[in-house]
């Protein structure tokens, strides 16, 4: 969730892909959300690509990762990623997964978007383009039926999608999807990542995942506290 300022330092030294092998990641959008989880794959050995409209933008990324992130079009990351994470704003995401379907065929993809309007919050509340009867996920599942879509990572801000801690253990992150090996391929990434993932089933169900980021942004927005995540308890 693109909300607040990332510090990409707290990634930490470059560590092995461990339980994942070596893949080659495509980013789609060159905002915090890419930036973070770009450099979330090269601490841990994969190879990066982000794909943008704005290259200009990612200098300051690229000069901090050693050359060992590249960037591209959309189009070119699409491509090149084993595995795509699409991290553009949620308002053009279903214009940039169209145009890239054809490279995502087979590719477990890893939606992170939300279907956040351009009107302002009421008392803290964000409003979505959506409604609880479909999702944005959805939405873009049907513009590349082909690929393997996985909801995750939508529902915390940006500095804490890799190795967040927290006192009271990993947080949970809550994914969804219509393929078992997709869902299979990003737990591992959530667990290597320092996440706790909880299955909640098909792509429909990302009607109910989405609107955490509604509750998760209302003590940011009404108090200026972005510091927390969720975490399902079970007996």
């Amino acid at each position: 969730m693109e909300l607040i300022t990332n510090h990409l330092d707290l990634l930490g030294p470059i560590e092995k892909g461990r339980d994942m092998g070596k893949k080659k990641i495509g980013i789609l959008g060159s905002g915090q959300v890419g930036q973070v989880l770009a450099g979330g794959f090269i601490k841990y050995g994969h190879d990066v690509m982000i794909g943008t409209r704005s290259p200009a933008k990612l200098e300051k990324w690229k000069a901090q990762f050693g050359g060992k992130g590249q960037i591209g079009s959309f189009q070119e990351a699409a491509k090149y990623g084993e595995i795509v994470v699409v991290a553009c704003l949620g308002r053009v995401a279903e214009e940039v997964v169209r145009s890239v379907a054809g490279h995502l065929t087979g590719k477990t993809v890893i939606d992170t978007t939300n279907p956040i309007a351009e009107t302002p919050p009421v008392n803290g509340v964000i409003s979505f383009f959506t409604d609880l009867n479909g999702s944005l996920m959805e939405r873009l599942q049907k513009a590349a039926p082909e690929a393997r879509f996985v909801k995750a990572f939508n529902s915390v801000g940006n500095p804490f999608m890799v190795n967040p801690q927290f006192p009271g253990g990993k947080p949970t992150m809550f994914i969804c999807g219509n393929d078992e090996g997709a869902k299979t391929e990003t737990a591992k990434i959530l667990d290597v990542f320092g996440w706790e993932p909880a299955d909640m089933g098909g792509v429909e169900s990302a009607r109910a995942i989405e609107p955490l980021c509604i509750l998760w942004c209302i003590p940011g927005l009404t108090r200026n506290q972005w510091t927390h995540a969720f975490k399902l308890l079970k007996l």
